[in-house]
C-alpha cells in the first residue's frame, strides 16, 4: 500500500509537468482533479476482480475497494454489490439524521470519509448516490500491450489532421484498445462507434462493418474530433462531445455562458449528460496519465509490435475461399486481419465484395497479392454480389421455422444478421435471407401495368427488378423517370411506367402537389416524394436568406422539455458485453468502454432532430416529412389533418413548423415509433450508398435557400445539413451565417 501511494504522488508530479506542456489544449482544473485520481485508481489500481464503492457525485469518496468473490455468476456478483450498497445506504441514512456521536466504528469510517461539517441533506443524496465502479487496472495494461500494433498509425493520422497527439490515449477509455469490443449499446470496434454516428464515416452493413478495421475507424474518430472541435472551438468540449455528442455540449456552454470545462462538469445538468458524459474527459485525462506513465504503475510493459502488410484492392466478387488458396494463406489469419468482414464472408454467405482492400501478412506471401488473384479462374469470380432477401419476424417464429420454410441453413441466418444469438429475435425484426440458389437475377413475378401508369416503389426495390416486374428495361425506366443516379430510389417514390399514357402521367405529377385522390378514406396512400426521390414535395423549407438580425433558435431541452425529448438510438446493436445490471443502476462492466458508458447514458445521435409528440399532441415538422405521411402512421386521411390544422389545400409544411395530431386511432407512442423508423430507414439507405468524404464551411449570402443549397449547390439531403448544423434554425437563417457542408461521395460497389 505504501509502494502504492508512492507511486501514484510521483506519478501526480509527473502528470503535473506533463499537463504543463499541454494545458493550453487540454487543460486540467483544479476542479477535476478528484475525478482524474479517481479513474486513475480505477485504471491502474484495481483489476477486474473488484470495484470501488463510491459517491457518484464527489468522486473522492470512496468507501470501499471491494473484491467480489469468484466463481460468481453476473447475477450474483450483482446482487453481492446490492448487499453491500444496502449497507451503506443505511448507514448514510443514520448519518443524515443528524447523528454524530455514539457512532459504531463503520458509522466512524463512513463519517470520515466526508469533510468536516457535511450537512444532514448532503449525506440524504448520499445515500441515492451509491455507485459501483468495476476495476480495470488488468484490462488497460493488456490494451497497453495492444496498442502497439496501432500507436504508430494513431499518432500519425492525428499528426496530419492537427489533432492533439495526447488523444492516441482515448482508444483505452473507449475499448481498452480492443478492436472486438462491443458495448450493451452496440458501439464497437477501437473507437466504440455506434451504428448512427458511424454510418457518417464509415461502410456498416452485414457484409462489411469498418468500425471493426482500426485504421478506417481511427481516420473516423480523427474526423468525428475534428468535426467537434471546428464546432466548439475547446478540446475537452470536443473530447466530451465524443461521447456526449455535439450538439449536447454547445447547449450546455449556452446554458451556462462558458466554455469551462470544469464549470461545466460540476454545474451542467441534463437528463443526458449522466456520468458517462460528466466524468469522460476527467477519464481520458486519466488514462492518458497512465498510458504515459505505464512502468510506473504496471513495471516494464512490452508493446506488441506493428504487422507489416500487403494490400490488395480485390477487382471481382470472390468466394473467400478462392482467395485464401490464390494466395496461400489460410481462412482464419485472413479473417485475423481483416476485422471488418462480417461473418457472412467467412461462411459463404456472401463473396468477398469488390473494391475491399484486403491486408495480408506481408511474411505470408511468396507473390504479390495481385499476381496470385489472377490464377483464380474465371468461374470463381462474379460480377455482382449475392443478393440479399428479407423477412420480417412474426409472433411465434423461431430461427428454426424461418430457415426451414426459406430452405437456408440457422448458421447463415445468425451470421449473415449478426446476431448474437439464434434465441434472441423479436417480433417486427427484418432478418437478411440468403440467396439461397446463389443467383445474380432473383426471380420476380410478373405484375399488370397500374391503370395510372405510377409504380409506387416498396422497400427491397431495385430499378431492375421493377423493370422486370413490367416487362420493361432498366434504362427505359432510367430515361421516363428522368434518373440521375438509377441506385438511388426511395421507398414511397412514384416512378412512371412505359406504355403509360401521357395525360394519365401528367396528372399523376400534379397529383404529387396536390391531396391524394383518396384522401377521404380512413388509411389514405401515402403522401409521394418528388418524382426526383431526392426530397418530398411538401416538406419544404422556409424563405430565402435575409440581413434581419436575430439569434440562432436556441434547441434547449431545459426551455421546453415537452418539445425536446432525446431518442436512443435504435439501430444500434442490442448486444451487451456488461457482466450483469445493478439493480437497474450501474452494471458491472467486463471492458473500459463499458465502464464508463453507463446504463444511465444512451449513446449520442448525430441526428438533432425532434421525433417527439407533446403531451397535446404536437410534433414540430422535420426534413423529409409530407403531411401524407403523417395520416399513414395515424391511420388517418390528410384531409382530417389540414382541417385539425386549419391548412387550405396545396398549403406546404415547413421544417420547423408545429403540427397538431389526431391520435384517435393510433397512440403517440406508435407514431414516433413508425416515424422514427422510416428516418432511420430513409437516413440508412442513404449511407449503404454514400459516405461524408469531408465537410467545408459555407458562408450564407441574401437569397440562398436550405432547398437551393441542399439540392442544386450541393446535393446533399435536408436532414443532413441538419446533423451538421443542429444549433441552425432552417426557418430563419441570416446573411453572414456559417454553415457546415456535408461533402459526400458515393461508397465503392
Amino acid at each position: 500500500m505504501i509502494r502504492s501511494l508512492a507511486v501514484m504522488v510521483y506519478a501526480l508530479a509527473l502528470s503535473s509537468a506533463l499537463a504543463a506542456g499541454a494545458s493550453e489544449l487540454l487543460p486540467r482544473p483544479d476542479a477535476l482533479e478528484p475525478n482524474v485520481r479517481f479513474w486513475t485508481r480505477v485504471y491502474s489500481e484495481v483489476d477486474g476482480q473488484s470495484g470501488l464503492i463510491h459517491d457518484a457525485v464527489h468522486l473522492d469518496v470512496v468507501y470501499e475497494t471491494l473484491r467480489l468473490p469468484k466463481g460468481l455468476s453476473a447475477r450474483g456478483q450483482e446482487r453481492h454489490v446490492e448487499q453491500v450498497k444496502k449497507r451503506y445506504r443505511a448507514i448514510l441514512r443514520e448519518l443524515a439524521t443528524g447523528k454524530r456521536s455514539g457512532l459504531t466504528p463503520e458509522e466512524e469510517r463512513v463519517l470520515g470519509r466526508w469533510p468536516e461539517g457535511t450537512t444532514n441533506a448532503t449525506f440524504r443524496s448520499a445515500s441515492r448516490n451509491l455507485r459501483f465502479q468495476l476495476g480495470q487496472a488488468d484490462k488497460f495494461r493488456e490494451g497497453l500491450v495492444r496498442s502497439g500494433v496501432w500507436r504508430d498509425y494513431i499518432d500519425e493520422v492525428l499528426r496530419e489532421r492537427g489533432i492533439p497527439e495526447q488523444l492516441v490515449a482515448l482508444p483505452h477509455v473507449e475499448s481498452s484498445y480492443n478492436p472486438h469490443a462491443y458495448s450493451r449499446v452496440g458501439a464497437a470496434g477501437l473507437w466504440q462507434f455506434t451504428r448512427s454516428t458511424g454510418r457518417r464515416y464509415l461502410r456498416i452493413d452485414h457484409v462489411v462493418d469498418e468500425r471493426l478495421d482500426p485504421e478506417r475507424a481511427t481516420v473516423a474518430a480523427a474526423r468525428l474530433l475534428e468535426d467537434n472541435y471546428r464546432a466548439l472551438q475547446s478540446w475537452p468540449l470536443a473530447i466530451t462531445a465524443y461521447n456526449h455528442g455535439s450538439s449536447g455540449m454547445r447547449r450546455a456552454v449556452r446554458k451556462l455562458g462558458t466554455g469551462d470545462i470544469g464549470a461545466i462538469v460540476q454545474r451542467y445538468q441534463s437528463r443526458t449528460f449522466g456520468f458517462a458524459s460528466r466524468n469522460f474527459y476527467a477519464s481520458f485525462l486519466a488514462a492518458l496519465d497512465v498510458d504515459h506513465h505505464a512502468d510506473l504503475y504496471f513495471g516494464p510493459v512490452a508493446l506488441d509490435e506493428p504487422v507489416e502488410y500487403d494490400t490488395v484492392v480485390i477487382d471481382d466478387y470472390y468466394p473467400v475461399s478462392s482467395i485464401g488458396r490464390a494466395l496461400g494463406i489460410d481462412r482464419e489469419t485472413l479473417r485475423q486481419h481483416n476485422l471488418s468482414l462480417r461473418p457472412a464472408v467467412w461462411n459463404g454467405s456472401k463473396y468477398l465484395p469488390r473494391g475491399y482492400e484486403l491486408r495480408v501478412p506481408s511474411d505470408r506471401l511468396t507473390e504479390a497479392p495481385e499476381v496470385a488473384l489472377r490464377t483464380i479462374p474465371s468461374d470463381e469470380r462474379f460480377a455482382r454480389q449475392h443478393r440479399d432477401r428479407y423477412y420480417k419476424v412474426r409472433r411465434g417464429d423461431t430461427l428454426s421455422k424461418i430457415a426451414g420454410r426459406y430452405g437456408v441453413r440457422e448458421r447463415q441466418l445468425v451470421a449473415l444478421n449478426n446476431l448474437r444469438s439464434r434465441h434472441r429475435i423479436h417480433a417486427g425484426q427484418v432478418l437478411v435471407l440468403p440467396d439461397a440458389a446463389g443467383s445474380d437475377i432473383l426471380a420476380v413475378e410478373r405484375e399488370e401495368l397500374p391503370a395510372d401508369g405510377i409504380y409506387r416503389v416498396r422497400r427491397g426495390d431495385t430499378i431492375g427488378i421493377i423493370a422486370r416486374r413490367f416487362g420493361t428495361s432498366e434504362a427505359q425506366l432510367v430515361a421516363d423517370n428522368d434518373l440521375r443516379n438509377r441506385h438511388r430510389i426511395a421507398v414511397g417514390q412514384r416512378l412512371r411506367l412505359p406504355g403509360a399514357t401521357p395525360s394519365v402521367v401528367a396528372a399523376a405529377d400534379v397529383d404529387i402537389q396536390s391531396e391524394p385522390a383518396a384522401a377521404e378514406s380512413p388509411m389514405p396512400p401515402p403522401a409521394e416524394p418528388d418524382p426526383t426521390g431526392d426530397a418530398p414535395a411538401e416538406a419544404i423549407v422556409a424563405a430565402a436568406v435575409t440581413e434581419a438580425d436575430g439569434d440562432p433558435f436556441d434547441a434547449d431541452p431545459a426551455a421546453d422539455p415537452e418539445i425536446f425529448v432525446p431518442l436512443p438510438d435504435a439501430a444500434a446493436d442490442p448486444a451487451p458485453v456488461a457482466d450483469g445490471s445493478d439493480n437497474g443502476e450501474e452494471p458491472v462492466y467486463a471492458s473500459v468502454a463499458a465502464a464508463v458508458a453507463t446504463a444511465a447514458d444512451d449513446p449520442p445521435s448525430p441526428d438533432p432532430s425532434n421525433y417527439s409528440v407533446t403531451p397535446k399532441h404536437r410534433i414540430t415538422v422535420q426534413a423529409e416529412e409530407t403531411l401524407g405521411h403523417y395520416a399513414e402512421w395515424l391511420e388517418v386521411s390528410t384531409s382530417r389533418l389540414r382541417q385539425l390544422n386549419r391548412m387550405s389545400q396545396g398549403t406546404p409544411l415547413a421544417i420547423g413548423q408545429q403540427v397538431h395530431l389526431d391520435v384517435s386511432r393510433v397512440s403517440p407512442e406508435t407514431f414516433e415509433e413508425r416515424r422514427l423508423e422510416y428516418h432511420q430507414t430513409l437516413q440508412a439507405e442513404f449511407f449503404a450508398s454514400f459516405v461524408v468524404a469531408d465537410t467545408e464551411t459555407h458562408v450564407l449570402r441574401n437569397g440562398d435557400t436550405i432547398w437551393i443549397l441542399a439540392r442544386e449547390k450541393f446535393e446533399v439531403p435536408v436532414w443532413l445539413l441538419r446533423q451538421y448544423n443542429p444549433d441552425l434554425d432552417f426557418r430563419s437563417l441570416k446573411a453572414g451565417t456559417s454553415m457546415i457542408i456535408p461533402i459526400i461521395e458515393p461508397r465503392e460497389s
